[in-house]
Protein backbone atom coordinates (compact mmCIF):
# COMPACT_ATOMS: atom_id res chain seq x y z
CA UNK A 1 0.00 0.00 0.00
CA UNK A 2 1.48 3.38 -0.97
CA UNK A 3 2.29 5.86 1.77
CA UNK A 4 -0.26 8.69 1.40
CA UNK A 5 1.10 12.21 1.62
CA UNK A 6 -0.99 15.40 1.56
CA UNK A 7 0.73 18.13 -0.44
CA UNK A 8 -0.02 21.86 -0.12
CA UNK A 9 0.30 23.64 -3.45
CA UNK A 10 0.27 27.14 -1.95
CA UNK A 11 -0.03 29.81 -4.61
CA UNK A 12 -0.02 33.58 -4.48
CA UNK A 13 -0.63 35.12 -7.89
CA UNK A 14 2.05 33.78 -10.25
CA UNK A 15 4.14 32.23 -7.43
CA UNK A 16 4.15 28.97 -5.46
CA UNK A 17 5.73 28.23 -2.09
CA UNK A 18 8.49 25.61 -2.00
CA UNK A 19 10.50 24.32 0.95
CA UNK A 20 14.00 22.86 1.18
CA UNK A 21 14.48 19.48 2.84
CA UNK A 22 16.74 19.38 5.90
CA UNK A 23 19.98 17.42 6.23
CA UNK A 24 19.07 13.97 7.50
CA UNK A 25 15.81 13.84 5.52
CA UNK A 26 15.57 11.64 2.45
CA UNK A 27 16.71 13.78 -0.50
CA UNK A 28 18.50 16.31 1.79
CA UNK A 29 18.81 19.76 0.26
CA UNK A 30 16.19 19.04 -2.39
CA UNK A 31 13.15 21.29 -2.74
CA UNK A 32 9.54 20.20 -2.43
CA UNK A 33 5.99 21.36 -2.10
CA UNK A 34 5.30 21.21 1.65
CA UNK A 35 3.15 18.45 3.08
CA UNK A 36 3.09 15.41 5.27
CA UNK A 37 1.48 12.14 6.21
CA UNK A 38 -2.02 11.80 7.51
CA UNK A 39 -2.62 11.06 11.18
CA UNK A 40 -5.25 8.51 12.23
CA UNK A 41 -8.76 9.93 11.93
CA UNK A 42 -7.92 12.90 9.72
CA UNK A 43 -8.55 13.46 6.04
CA UNK A 44 -5.70 14.37 3.70
CA UNK A 45 -7.14 17.90 3.48
CA UNK A 46 -7.08 18.21 7.29
CA UNK A 47 -3.53 16.81 7.19
CA UNK A 48 -2.43 19.59 4.81
CA UNK A 49 -3.91 22.31 7.04
CA UNK A 50 -2.26 20.83 10.16
CA UNK A 51 1.11 20.30 8.47
CA UNK A 52 1.25 23.92 7.23
CA UNK A 53 0.70 25.16 10.79
CA UNK A 54 3.49 22.86 12.03
CA UNK A 55 5.97 23.27 9.16
CA UNK A 56 5.45 26.91 8.15
CA UNK A 57 3.49 28.57 10.97
CA UNK A 58 0.64 29.57 8.67
CA UNK A 59 -3.04 28.88 8.33
CA UNK A 60 -3.95 27.84 4.81
CA UNK A 61 -7.30 27.85 3.07
CA UNK A 62 -7.78 24.86 0.79
CA UNK A 63 -9.29 26.00 -2.50
CA UNK A 64 -9.72 22.56 -4.03
CA UNK A 65 -8.18 19.26 -5.03
CA UNK A 66 -4.98 19.31 -7.04
CA UNK A 67 -3.01 16.71 -8.95
CA UNK A 68 -2.24 13.26 -7.58
CA UNK A 69 0.73 11.05 -8.38
CA UNK A 70 1.84 7.57 -7.38
CA UNK A 71 5.61 7.09 -7.54
CA UNK A 72 7.67 3.97 -6.88
CA UNK A 73 11.07 4.45 -5.31
CA UNK A 74 13.32 1.38 -4.88
CA UNK A 75 12.37 1.07 -1.18
CA UNK A 76 8.81 2.44 -1.05
CA UNK A 77 5.81 3.69 -2.98
CA UNK A 78 4.26 7.10 -2.28
CA UNK A 79 0.92 8.57 -3.28
CA UNK A 80 1.15 12.36 -3.32
CA UNK A 81 -2.25 14.06 -3.14
CA UNK A 82 -2.10 17.76 -3.94
CA UNK A 83 -4.43 20.48 -2.73
CA UNK A 84 -4.51 24.01 -4.14
CA UNK A 85 -4.10 26.35 -1.16
CA UNK A 86 -3.53 29.96 -0.24
CA UNK A 87 -2.17 31.53 2.93
CA UNK A 88 -5.13 32.73 5.00
CA UNK A 89 -3.11 33.93 8.03
CA UNK A 90 0.54 34.29 8.92
CA UNK A 91 3.82 34.61 7.05
CA UNK A 92 5.53 31.37 5.96
CA UNK A 93 8.69 30.54 7.92
CA UNK A 94 10.83 27.38 7.58
CA UNK A 95 10.01 25.89 11.00
CA UNK A 96 10.62 22.29 9.85
CA UNK A 97 12.66 22.93 6.69
CA UNK A 98 16.01 24.47 5.83
CA UNK A 99 14.39 27.26 3.79
CA UNK A 100 11.18 28.32 2.08
CA UNK A 101 10.74 30.52 -0.98
CA UNK A 102 8.08 31.88 -3.29
CA UNK A 103 8.99 31.02 -6.89
CA UNK A 104 7.50 31.57 -10.35
CA UNK A 105 6.88 28.92 -13.01
CA UNK A 106 10.15 29.63 -14.89
CA UNK A 107 12.12 29.57 -11.62
CA UNK A 108 10.88 26.05 -10.71
CA UNK A 109 13.39 24.56 -13.17
CA UNK A 110 16.25 26.04 -11.08
CA UNK A 111 15.32 23.90 -8.05
CA UNK A 112 16.08 20.20 -7.60
CA UNK A 113 12.99 18.20 -6.54
CA UNK A 114 12.65 14.49 -5.70
CA UNK A 115 11.56 12.44 -8.76
CA UNK A 116 8.02 11.92 -7.42
CA UNK A 117 7.38 15.67 -7.72
CA UNK A 118 7.80 15.89 -11.51
CA UNK A 119 4.07 15.60 -12.37
CA UNK A 120 3.22 18.08 -9.60
CA UNK A 121 5.76 20.57 -10.96
CA UNK A 122 4.17 20.36 -14.42
CA UNK A 123 0.67 20.99 -13.01
CA UNK A 124 1.84 23.84 -10.78
CA UNK A 125 3.79 25.51 -13.60
CA UNK A 126 0.73 25.35 -15.88
CA UNK A 127 -1.48 26.92 -13.19
CA UNK A 128 1.07 29.66 -12.43
CA UNK A 129 1.41 30.54 -16.11
CA UNK A 130 -2.36 31.05 -16.26
CA UNK A 131 -2.14 33.38 -13.22
CA UNK A 132 0.28 35.77 -14.95
CA UNK A 133 -1.67 38.95 -15.87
Amino acid sequence: MPRQVGIALITEGPRVLVTQRRPGDSFPGYWEFPGGTREPGETLEECVVREMREELGVTVAVDGPGPEVVHRYPDRTVRLVGFWCRVAAGVPAPLEASDCRWVTAPELAQYQFPPASDPLIDAVAARLRRAVP
